[in-house]
């Protein structure tokens, strides 16, 4: 069904309507590189996206140089703030040799908050994710914090991003039990190159209540066409000065992702969109996602990327994309939705909810 930018969608088991895109910011103030946009090609985008009536937007207080995605973001919708829905992300290292200015405790998460309404001149915060899972603080301090920042008005919605599924439904279950602030969001890599997600990560968040806002659906550009056989080189991991560099040292550049791009640029031909659009909308066709993350760098790429809302894809081509990206089951969910399943329940057939 083709979606407009203000076809708005609840946020997970929350009240929040957002866009069924997020704006991403990780390209604002970058500091030098390919990679970046200079502050003309991030207002655009921002008006453009806004005007259309985009109001979810995603940043990083590791974002940018010192904090440098946030504090443009907010210049740049101080005069319609109340409209957005800014979400923004802590626990990655903003203080390098600090011992506390990183990681998942308290102490990080209450001086990331603080810095971050500073730099974006605002005085709520509409949703924080926790940005990594640190396998250091106990949930229960990470629980608590989020409560009392929620409590306190500072921060009005919470999320997760690459954080364990088991220890994502485990914090899930404690804050509903003990009344404190629930996760309406989690942010997780998605996309047709990057589908392990689907095994525990997605049923997770559908069964939890989060929505599913995925990073990188293009698969860091793999998925755009833009990479042939010939970029098949080992990585120097020295160079992060591009992207390609970056997918290199990262293993996105393999034989198989670029078979998945192969089928990708076919559909697309067939359906008369660009890769980009197709990617984009192969996300949106999982029940489970919300909202995916867009990481533009021109205005130019956001306007194709943007494209991808009118991108009906038919059962047929959905099929040929799900059959040359699939990765292979895990136990138990091999055993349990195998051959054997029949066997197991007796064969009564019961239809899935």
């Amino acid at each position: 069904m083709a979606l407009q930018l203000d076809d708005y969608r609840l946020l997970g088991r929350s009240g929040l309507r957002v866009s069924p895109l997020a704006l991403g910011t990780m390209t604002f103030r970058v500091g030098g590189g390919s990679w970046g946009s200079s502050d003309e090609e991030a207002k655009t985008m921002v008006d453009t996206f806004t005007d259309r009536g985009g109001n979810f937007i995603d940043t990083a207080d590791f974002y940018g140089a010192h904090g440098g995605s946030e504090t443009l973001l907010g210049e740049l919708v101080k005069d319609r703030r109340h409209r957005m829905v800014i979400s923004t992300k802590y626990s990655l290292t903003t203080e390098p040799g600090n011992p506390n200015a990183s990681g998942n405790h308290r102490k990080n998460m209450v001086r990331s908050v603080e810095d971050s309404l500073k730099r974006m001149q605002t005085d709520y915060i509409d949703l924080l994710y926790l940005h990594m899972w640190d396998f250091r603080t106990p949930v229960d301090e990470v629980l608590r914090s989020f409560d009392d920042l929620v409590r306190s008005g500072k921060v009005l919605y919470i999320g997760l991003s690459d954080t364990p599924a088991w220890q994502a439904s485990r914090m899930q279950a404690i804050a509903e039990l003990r009344g404190w602030s629930q996760f309406c969001a989690l942010q997780i890599q998605y996309s047709l190159v990057e589908r392990t997600v689907e095994r525990e990560m997605i049923p997770m968040g559908l069964e939890m209540g989060m929505g599913v806002s995925p990073w990188a659906p293009l698969g860091q550009g793999m998925l755009t066409g833009k990479y042939t056989r010939a970029d098949l080189v080992p990585g120097d991991m020295n160079d992060i000065s591009s992207r390609k560099a970056i997918n290199a040292v990262t293993g996105k550049l393999t034989e198989k992702n670029l078979d998945i791009a192969d089928v990708v640029v076919e559909v697309a031909r067939e359906i008369g969109c660009t890769p980009a659009q197709l990617a984009v909308a192969w996300t949106l066709a999982n029940p489970a996602v919300c909202s995916p993350v867009i990481g533009v760098r021109t205005p130019a790429q956001l306007e194709d990327n943007l494209g991808a809302l009118a991108v009906d894809i038919s059962a047929d081509q959905l099929a040929r994309l799900n059959a040359v990206s699939a990765v292979e089951p895990v136990f138990p969910m091999d055993v349990l939705k195998g051959p054997a399943e029949s066997m197991m329940f007796g064969g009564v057939r019961v239809q899935e909810r």
